[in-house]
Protein backbone atom coordinates (compact mmCIF):
# COMPACT_ATOMS: atom_id res chain seq x y z
CA UNK A 1 0.00 0.00 0.00
CA UNK A 2 1.35 3.29 -0.83
CA UNK A 3 -0.65 6.91 0.56
CA UNK A 4 0.29 10.49 0.95
CA UNK A 5 0.46 12.57 4.25
CA UNK A 6 -0.28 16.56 3.85
CA UNK A 7 -0.14 18.76 6.36
CA UNK A 8 -1.41 22.21 7.03
CA UNK A 9 -2.03 23.43 4.03
CA UNK A 10 -3.06 27.43 5.51
CA UNK A 11 -5.08 28.32 2.61
CA UNK A 12 -6.24 31.69 2.13
CA UNK A 13 -9.16 33.35 0.16
CA UNK A 14 -8.16 33.04 -3.77
CA UNK A 15 -5.63 35.90 -4.67
CA UNK A 16 -4.27 36.50 -1.45
CA UNK A 17 -0.91 35.66 0.02
CA UNK A 18 -0.22 34.64 3.80
CA UNK A 19 3.38 35.37 4.98
CA UNK A 20 4.38 36.41 1.70
CA UNK A 21 3.31 32.83 0.28
CA UNK A 22 0.77 32.23 -2.09
CA UNK A 23 -0.28 28.70 -0.06
CA UNK A 24 -2.84 27.52 -3.59
CA UNK A 25 0.47 28.06 -5.55
CA UNK A 26 2.14 26.02 -3.52
CA UNK A 27 -0.37 23.36 -3.20
CA UNK A 28 -0.77 22.71 -6.49
CA UNK A 29 2.48 22.10 -6.86
CA UNK A 30 2.20 19.35 -4.40
CA UNK A 31 -0.83 18.55 -6.61
CA UNK A 32 0.87 17.97 -9.69
CA UNK A 33 4.24 16.49 -8.18
CA UNK A 34 1.74 13.73 -6.82
CA UNK A 35 -0.16 12.83 -9.92
CA UNK A 36 3.17 13.07 -11.97
CA UNK A 37 5.23 10.63 -9.32
CA UNK A 38 2.81 8.94 -6.93
CA UNK A 39 -0.75 8.50 -9.03
CA UNK A 40 -0.77 5.21 -7.64
CA UNK A 41 -1.11 5.39 -4.12
CA UNK A 42 -4.51 4.49 -2.88
CA UNK A 43 -5.56 7.41 -0.43
CA UNK A 44 -4.29 10.90 0.38
CA UNK A 45 -4.66 12.30 3.96
CA UNK A 46 -4.42 16.23 4.84
CA UNK A 47 -3.74 16.51 8.78
CA UNK A 48 -5.61 19.85 9.59
CA UNK A 49 -5.04 23.65 9.27
CA UNK A 50 -6.57 23.35 5.65
CA UNK A 51 -7.01 27.03 5.87
CA UNK A 52 -5.57 30.13 7.85
CA UNK A 53 -8.99 31.76 8.73
CA UNK A 54 -11.41 29.40 8.28
CA UNK A 55 -13.18 31.44 5.63
CA UNK A 56 -15.49 30.26 3.06
CA UNK A 57 -14.00 31.71 0.51
CA UNK A 58 -10.54 29.69 1.49
CA UNK A 59 -12.29 26.31 1.60
CA UNK A 60 -13.30 27.01 -2.02
CA UNK A 61 -9.96 27.09 -3.20
CA UNK A 62 -8.86 24.39 -1.54
CA UNK A 63 -11.39 22.56 -2.62
CA UNK A 64 -10.67 23.42 -5.96
CA UNK A 65 -7.19 23.01 -5.95
CA UNK A 66 -7.62 19.43 -4.67
CA UNK A 67 -10.54 18.65 -7.67
CA UNK A 68 -7.36 18.59 -9.51
CA UNK A 69 -5.84 15.68 -7.53
CA UNK A 70 -6.13 12.22 -9.14
CA UNK A 71 -5.23 10.05 -5.84
CA UNK A 72 -8.79 9.87 -3.50
CA UNK A 73 -7.98 12.29 -0.30
CA UNK A 74 -9.49 12.66 2.86
CA UNK A 75 -9.18 16.04 4.27
CA UNK A 76 -9.15 16.48 8.31
CA UNK A 77 -9.50 19.80 10.04
CA UNK A 78 -6.76 21.52 13.13
CA UNK A 79 -7.30 24.28 15.11
CA UNK A 80 -7.11 27.24 12.50
CA UNK A 81 -10.02 25.67 10.64
CA UNK A 82 -13.70 26.30 10.97
CA UNK A 83 -15.93 23.12 11.47
CA UNK A 84 -19.18 24.36 10.15
CA UNK A 85 -17.06 26.19 6.64
CA UNK A 86 -15.41 23.06 6.01
CA UNK A 87 -18.60 20.97 5.97
CA UNK A 88 -20.00 23.20 3.60
CA UNK A 89 -17.54 22.35 1.07
CA UNK A 90 -16.76 18.67 1.97
CA UNK A 91 -19.85 16.85 2.76
CA UNK A 92 -18.89 14.01 2.17
CA UNK A 93 -15.63 13.80 4.60
CA UNK A 94 -15.75 11.45 7.45
CA UNK A 95 -18.30 12.79 10.49
CA UNK A 96 -19.36 11.05 13.63
CA UNK A 97 -22.66 11.24 15.47
CA UNK A 98 -21.76 14.11 17.53
CA UNK A 99 -20.45 16.07 13.87
CA UNK A 100 -17.28 15.86 14.54
CA UNK A 101 -14.65 15.31 11.46
CA UNK A 102 -13.86 11.64 12.27
CA UNK A 103 -14.21 8.75 10.82
CA UNK A 104 -12.47 5.30 9.54
CA UNK A 105 -11.89 3.63 6.36
CA UNK A 106 -10.22 0.10 5.28
CA UNK A 107 -7.68 0.29 3.35
CA UNK A 108 -4.13 -1.84 2.16
CA UNK A 109 -2.77 -3.33 4.98
CA UNK A 110 -5.48 -2.35 8.02
CA UNK A 111 -7.53 0.47 9.34
CA UNK A 112 -7.17 4.62 8.66
CA UNK A 113 -8.64 6.04 11.90
CA UNK A 114 -9.48 9.59 11.32
CA UNK A 115 -9.57 11.96 14.30
CA UNK A 116 -10.80 15.47 14.77
CA UNK A 117 -8.64 18.04 17.51
CA UNK A 118 -10.46 21.44 16.74
CA UNK A 119 -12.08 23.11 19.47
CA UNK A 120 -13.78 26.84 18.52
CA UNK A 121 -11.81 29.20 20.46
CA UNK A 122 -8.46 28.00 21.10
CA UNK A 123 -5.57 27.15 19.08
CA UNK A 124 -4.94 24.41 21.70
CA UNK A 125 -5.84 20.85 20.60
CA UNK A 126 -8.67 18.98 21.94
CA UNK A 127 -10.00 16.18 23.00
CA UNK A 128 -13.50 15.67 24.94
CA UNK A 129 -15.65 13.46 26.41
CA UNK A 130 -17.57 12.31 23.44
CA UNK A 131 -14.31 12.05 20.99
CA UNK A 132 -12.89 9.75 23.72
CA UNK A 133 -15.63 7.66 23.78
CA UNK A 134 -16.17 7.47 20.19
CA UNK A 135 -12.35 6.55 20.21
CA UNK A 136 -12.58 4.19 22.58
CA UNK A 137 -15.57 2.75 20.33
CA UNK A 138 -13.45 2.63 17.62
CA UNK A 139 -10.33 0.59 19.33
CA UNK A 140 -12.10 -1.98 20.72
CA UNK A 141 -13.97 -2.88 17.57
CA UNK A 142 -10.91 -2.77 15.36
CA UNK A 143 -8.22 -5.39 15.02
CA UNK A 144 -4.42 -4.63 14.33
CA UNK A 145 -3.13 -2.68 12.48
CA UNK A 146 -4.46 0.78 13.31
CA UNK A 147 -3.13 3.81 11.62
CA UNK A 148 -3.79 7.41 13.47
CA UNK A 149 -4.37 10.44 11.48
CA UNK A 150 -4.94 13.58 13.54
CA UNK A 151 -3.57 17.55 14.00
CA UNK A 152 -2.21 18.01 17.42
CA UNK A 153 0.21 15.23 18.52
CA UNK A 154 -0.94 13.74 21.84
CA UNK A 155 2.50 14.62 23.10
CA UNK A 156 5.19 17.06 23.82
CA UNK A 157 8.16 17.08 20.48
CA UNK A 158 10.38 19.69 22.54
CA UNK A 159 9.28 22.44 20.46
CA UNK A 160 7.58 24.93 23.46
CA UNK A 161 5.96 27.40 21.05
CA UNK A 162 4.16 24.55 19.76
CA UNK A 163 3.61 22.10 22.44
CA UNK A 164 1.93 25.16 24.70
CA UNK A 165 -1.17 24.55 22.04
CA UNK A 166 -1.23 20.57 22.59
CA UNK A 167 -3.51 18.41 23.44
CA UNK A 168 -5.28 19.91 26.66
CA UNK A 169 -6.67 16.31 27.97
CA UNK A 170 -3.36 14.43 26.83
CA UNK A 171 -3.59 12.73 30.28
CA UNK A 172 -7.24 11.43 29.20
CA UNK A 173 -6.15 10.33 25.69
CA UNK A 174 -3.02 8.71 26.48
CA UNK A 175 -5.12 6.18 29.01
CA UNK A 176 -7.54 5.29 26.50
CA UNK A 177 -5.17 4.67 24.28
CA UNK A 178 -2.32 3.25 25.57
CA UNK A 179 -3.99 -0.63 26.36
CA UNK A 180 -4.73 -0.72 22.79
CA UNK A 181 -1.16 0.72 21.52
CA UNK A 182 -0.23 -2.67 20.41
CA UNK A 183 -2.70 -2.82 17.41
CA UNK A 184 -1.54 0.65 16.10
CA UNK A 185 1.32 0.36 13.64
CA UNK A 186 1.65 4.51 13.08
CA UNK A 187 0.62 7.89 14.03
CA UNK A 188 0.73 10.37 11.59
CA UNK A 189 0.16 14.09 13.13
CA UNK A 190 0.68 17.67 11.90
CA UNK A 191 0.12 21.02 13.61
CA UNK A 192 4.31 21.39 13.90
CA UNK A 193 5.40 21.97 10.75
CA UNK A 194 8.79 20.42 11.27
CA UNK A 195 9.97 16.54 9.78
CA UNK A 196 9.71 14.63 12.95
CA UNK A 197 9.92 10.99 13.87
CA UNK A 198 9.67 8.81 17.23
CA UNK A 199 7.37 6.65 19.38
CA UNK A 200 4.78 7.16 21.64
CA UNK A 201 3.78 4.67 24.05
CA UNK A 202 5.75 2.04 21.60
CA UNK A 203 3.73 3.50 18.63
CA UNK A 204 5.79 5.07 16.08
CA UNK A 205 4.86 8.65 14.84
CA UNK A 206 5.59 11.33 12.41
CA UNK A 207 4.98 14.10 10.74
CA UNK A 208 6.53 16.52 8.09
CA UNK A 209 7.19 20.29 7.22
CA UNK A 210 3.33 22.59 5.61
CA UNK A 211 2.85 22.90 2.25
CA UNK A 212 3.03 26.54 3.05
CA UNK A 213 5.29 28.63 5.68
CA UNK A 214 7.27 26.38 8.23
CA UNK A 215 8.00 26.58 12.34
CA UNK A 216 11.75 27.16 13.36
CA UNK A 217 13.52 24.59 14.97
CA UNK A 218 14.19 26.47 18.20
CA UNK A 219 14.33 24.38 21.30
CA UNK A 220 15.11 27.36 23.49
CA UNK A 221 12.33 29.41 22.59
CA UNK A 222 11.21 31.96 25.08
CA UNK A 223 9.02 34.59 23.01
CA UNK A 224 5.53 35.05 22.73
CA UNK A 225 4.89 34.51 19.67
CA UNK A 226 5.37 31.23 17.20
CA UNK A 227 9.01 31.22 15.15
CA UNK A 228 7.98 30.72 11.33
CA UNK A 229 10.86 29.84 8.63
CA UNK A 230 10.91 29.85 4.81
CA UNK A 231 11.84 25.90 4.56
CA UNK A 232 11.26 24.27 2.20
CA UNK A 233 7.79 22.29 1.50
CA UNK A 234 7.67 19.06 1.94
CA UNK A 235 4.59 16.06 1.81
CA UNK A 236 5.13 12.42 2.61
CA UNK A 237 5.27 9.30 0.70
CA UNK A 238 4.38 6.25 3.26
CA UNK A 239 4.68 2.72 1.76
CA UNK A 240 3.11 -0.30 4.12
CA UNK A 241 3.06 -3.66 3.82
CA UNK A 242 2.50 -6.38 6.24
CA UNK A 243 5.74 -5.82 8.62
CA UNK A 244 7.05 -2.30 7.50
CA UNK A 245 5.73 0.81 7.36
CA UNK A 246 8.33 3.28 6.14
CA UNK A 247 7.56 7.40 5.49
CA UNK A 248 9.72 9.45 2.44
CA UNK A 249 9.59 12.96 3.45
CA UNK A 250 9.81 14.84 -0.60
CA UNK A 251 11.05 18.58 -0.85
CA UNK A 252 8.89 18.62 -3.81
CA UNK A 253 9.92 22.07 -4.67
CA UNK A 254 13.33 21.41 -4.80
CA UNK A 255 14.93 22.26 -7.95
CA UNK A 256 18.50 21.84 -7.82
CA UNK A 257 18.38 18.82 -10.21
CA UNK A 258 20.45 15.10 -9.63
CA UNK A 259 23.63 13.43 -10.82
CA UNK A 260 25.02 10.33 -11.31
CA UNK A 261 27.24 8.58 -8.92
CA UNK A 262 30.08 8.85 -11.92
CA UNK A 263 30.13 12.60 -11.67
CA UNK A 264 33.21 14.31 -10.08
CA UNK A 265 33.47 17.37 -8.66
CA UNK A 266 37.34 17.38 -8.22
CA UNK A 267 40.31 15.16 -9.64
CA UNK A 268 40.90 13.36 -6.52
CA UNK A 269 37.17 12.27 -6.50
CA UNK A 270 37.98 10.83 -9.98
CA UNK A 271 38.78 7.35 -8.91
CA UNK A 272 36.42 4.09 -9.03
CA UNK A 273 34.64 3.30 -6.54
CA UNK A 274 35.51 0.42 -4.07
CA UNK A 275 32.57 -1.13 -4.22
CA UNK A 276 29.99 -2.07 -6.70
CA UNK A 277 26.44 -1.14 -7.44
CA UNK A 278 25.01 -4.81 -8.18
CA UNK A 279 22.72 -6.55 -6.25
CA UNK A 280 24.39 -8.71 -4.28
CA UNK A 281 23.89 -12.48 -4.68
CA UNK A 282 22.52 -13.88 -0.74
CA UNK A 283 23.23 -17.04 -1.44
CA UNK A 284 27.34 -16.49 -1.90
CA UNK A 285 27.69 -14.40 1.00
CA UNK A 286 29.17 -16.24 3.89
Amino acid sequence: MKLIHITDTHFVAEGLTLYGLDPRARLDAAVGDINRSHGDAEIAVITGDLTHWGEPDAYQSFAQCLSALTVPVVPLIGNHDNRDAFRAWFPDAPQDENGFIQGSTVAGEGTLLFLDTHQPGTHAGWYCERRLAWLEAQLDRIDAPIFLFMHHPPFRTGLDSLDRIGIVQAADFKELVEPHAHKIAHLFYGHVHRPICGSWLGIPASTIRGTNHQVSFDMSFEGGHIPFSYEEPAYAVVLIDQDTVVVHSHDYLYSGGTYASTVHASPEEDRAYALGFQPVDRELLP
